[in-house]
């Protein structure tokens, strides 16, 4: 989920999640070959024969791209999509980008391209209708209070639960709250992110659950979510919590083979390091969030 998407098409992205477990879950549907195998016969299953045409939506926000340029190689998703070129023998000139919007994405039927990156998190509904490869992002989810509040400092897991939480129906921000925190007070549920952060800015919450990217975004000066009466944000991310099974992954029309090969690069890209170097170069403003337990 990418940051903005909440104040508009977000509202969407978040409700399509639906009621879903949190718990690790294996998103590829294909077996992962060798990556020599995969080098030698990648052209044969490639949408274009000799490229590598890869999807985003636009615009294309940073720190996932840069300067909405996802060719530029700069931003998390943009440099993942390399290095999983580079894993498959691909040259960087033949990878073509092309724009394809978040909510249609995970529609049935054909794609016209080999792989779509643009936080899009695994769930079963959505596996039934197009498949994923394994996770190149593992998301987090993170607890947005007011300035100044008492959780804001008083968060061990036995204090978490003696708070009054609010979020949007069909979140998984909504399903971590009462399937992890456990509050003793019924959570409150919203229509729309909107709303439950209007609930927040008038204390008839004390928090509300997000991803960390989404909930970064939340806090930050300039979103305009949450402010005081002279528009000043008064929000503030305490911190997030360990990762519970909920992932991004590449986005392949159902039954591609192509994501198995894909799986073996992202495995290579974990195994020397390279992937995790990625997200300390782009993602460090999620990555510093301390993290609590619930």
């Amino acid at each position: 989920m990418r940051n903005l998407r909440f104040t508009l098409a977000g509202l969407v992205t978040l409700a399509t999640i639906g009621t879903v477990s949190l718990s690790t879950s294996v998103s590829a549907n294909a077996a992962t070959p060798s990556l020599t195998s995969c080098k030698t016969s990648i052209g044969s299953s490639e949408y274009t024969k000799g490229k590598l045409t890869v999807a985003t939506d636009n615009p294309a926000y940073t720190p996932w791209f840069v300067s909405n340029t996802p060719s530029n190689g700069k931003g998390y998703e943009s440099a993942v999509a390399y290095g999983i070129a580079k894993e498959l023998g691909v040259k960087k000139s033949n990878v073509v980008w092309v724009h394809e919007p978040f909510n249609s994405s995970f529609a049935p039927g054909p794609k016209r391209f080999d792989f779509d990156i643009n936080e899009i998190s695994y769930t079963s509904a959505r596996a039934q209708a197009v498949t994923f490869s394994n996770s190149y992002y593992d998301v987090q989810q993170s607890i947005i209070a007011l300035k100044g509040s008492k959780i804001v400092k008083d968060h061990t897991p036995a204090e978490l639960k003696t708070y009054q939480y609010g979020d949007q129906i069909g979140t998984t921000g909504l399903l971590f709250i009462d399937q992890h925190i456990n509050p003793t007070k019924s959570t409150r549920v919203y229509n729309s992110l909107a709303d439950a952060a209007s609930a927040l800015e008038t204390k008839q919450i004390d928090a509300i659950v997000l991803d960390t990217p989404d909930g970064q975004y939340m806090a930050s000066s300039g979103s305009g979510e949450v402010v005081n009466s002279k528009g000043k944000n008064i929000a503030v991310q305490v911190g997030q919590f360990p990762s519970v099974g909920e992932h991004y992954g590449l986005l392949f029309h159902k039954g591609n083979q192509l994501a198995g090969c894909v799986n073996a690069a992202i495995a290579a890209m974990k195994s020397s390091g390279s992937l995790a170097a990625l997200q300390t170069k782009w993602l460090s403003i999620y990555t510093s969030v301390p993290v609590i337990e619930p």
